[in-house]
């Protein structure tokens, strides 16, 4: 049914008091700053943004959920994630199925602030996310000769140039949740050093900005009442399919969080994501990547994103072995960063899932990383996961990859104890078209490439100098 609209301000009030949640199916918040800015210029030219599509869930039925805060202080490295909320229990909740983006970029806007890594620095360099609030430009005028697009400039700044006068004036966006029309932004404007035309256009700003946070009642939402999740589950999908922003895996993990009864999917894989990322000098895993080594690593016949691949039993299986999953995982990339491995020089992701295979049916220690006992195995898997990342696309790309890394599962279970079975994997490889040989033809594109694609650099190098030590320690 059809709820009559709400202001702004009333809707931020309500995430405020977490009468709006996000349900575990939602996926994360991925707008920018431009997209955020450029909502707001929509609001203040009164064109419409959408409706929502909400669903409220009986008191009796929202315990058996798991939910998540919107973000409000958004930070690339430290808090990009949608915060956990404590079990919700006898009352009911409305949960936001579509317009999580808007209504986060909302909330930032109004409520926050964004942290974004300057370009050139260091992901570890504190410095390097400066916190910044929204900000409108009220000296700004409009670009006459454009008829369509922005009018108003809304931007990130520090918040030490909010109420400095110069070619700008920034106003905090923020502060207009405070402010009451006529005397208080003429008190805001007072000591500003602008003559009266200036004045005049600011202070139309300002009510403009005030009316459609405090007034216009411009947020509709539907909301659902049908309690039965798979129905819910089912719209959602079909909603969402349509954004260009969520991938097909993002409606992947959403299903897989409401078929995991243990734990919350969409957390435990986020968090499997960003401590993957920090092994060694770095790297740059997703979701994707974790889901599909657990479609391989749990023995789901099918090492591939579908609706149908993410069933009630398959899920089950995976949460069933997470924990030995993870570990496997996290020796692989352990094993790739001692190989010199990182973000920058592992272009096919895949080749390392027959690896992370292995080590999981081997189930080795951890001293199988440094003991000399376990050396001539790690050799071998050096060597072919250099080849199998030199090759790239060639092996792992234009289709067929998942077929294959399916394919090479027995291979690994029928492999000797403790020997990584480099000449089993190569035979099946080629047998489909995409064995580690090398032609002539690559042998000479590979002599030209340059060192700037460090893809291809690095473990050309390590194939041409395996005496080297690229360990990094």
């Amino acid at each position: 049914m059809y709820q009559q609209g709400r202001t702004i301000k009333d809707t931020l009030d309500r995430i405020a008091s977490n009468e709006y949640v996000l349900p575990a199916i939602q996926r994360e918040f991925v707008w920018g700053t431009d997209r955020i800015c450029r909502l707001f210029d929509s609001i203040m030219q009164g064109y419409p943004f959408g409706e929502f599509l909400v669903w409220k869930i009986r008191p009796e039925n929202a315990v058996h959920y798991h939910y998540y805060d919107f973000v409000r202080w958004y930070h690339e490295r430290d808090a990009s994630h949608c915060p956990e909320l404590d079990p919700i229990e006898n009352r009911e909740v409305i949960a936001v199925l579509d317009g999580q983006q808007r209504l986060t970029a909302f909330n930032i806007g109004l409520r926050g602030s964004m942290a974004i890594k300057l370009h050139g620095r260091r992901w570890a360099d504190p410095n390097a996310f400066p916190r910044r609030v929204l900000a409108l430009d009220l000296l700004a005028s409009p670009n006459p000769e454009e008829e369509e697009g922005d009018k108003y400039v809304f931007a990130f700044v520090d918040e030490e140039l909010i109420g400095e006068t110069g070619a700008s004036l920034w106003f905090k966006v923020g502060d207009i949740l405070n402010l009451e029309p006529g005397p208080d932004i003429n008190d805001w404007l007072l000591d500003k050093a602008i003559d009266q035309e200036q004045n005049r256009q600011a202070h139309r700003k300002l009510a403009r900005l005030h009316r459609v946070v405090h007034s216009d009642q411009t947020v509709y939402c539907y909301q659902e009442e049908n309690q039965e999740i798979e129905d819910v589950l089912n719209m959602f999908v079909r909603r969402n399919r349509a954004g260009m922003t969520l991938s097909y895996s993002d409606l992947l993990l959403s299903m897989a969080t409401s078929r995991w009864t243990r734990q919350d999917a969409r957390k435990a894989v986020h968090e499997v994501v960003d401590e993957l990322n920090l092994i060694g000098p770095g790297f740059n895993f997703s979701k994707d990547f974790v889901m599909k080594a657990g479609f391989m690593l749990a023995n789901i016949q099918q090492v591939t994103f579908s609706a149908s691949n993410v069933s009630h039993s398959n899920m089950s299986a995976i949460e069933n072995k997470w924990q030995k999953i993870c570990d496997a995982l996290f020796m692989t990339i352990q094993l790739a960063s001692s190989f010199g491995f990182d973000s920058k020089s592992v272009g096919a992701e895949s080749a390392l899932l027959p690896i992370a295979y292995f080590l999981y049916e081997e189930d080795v220690p951890e001293k199988f990383l440094t003991h000399s006992q376990h050396g001539q195995c790690r050799e071998d898997i050096k060597g072919w996961l250099t080849r199998s990342i030199l090759k790239g696309s060639g092996v792992w790309g234009s289709g067929g990859g998942e077929s294959m890394l399916a394919a090479l599962r027995p291979i690994i279970n029928n492999r000797q104890p403790g020997k990584f079975p480099v000449a089993d994997l190569q035979k099946e490889m080629s047998s489909r078209g995409r064995g580690l040989d090398f032609t002539s033809e690559e042998v000479a594109e590979l002599s030209e490439a340059r060192l700037t694609q460090q893809q291809r650099i690095f473990p050309l190098l390590s194939l041409l100098f395996p005496f080297v030590n690229t360990r990094v320690t």
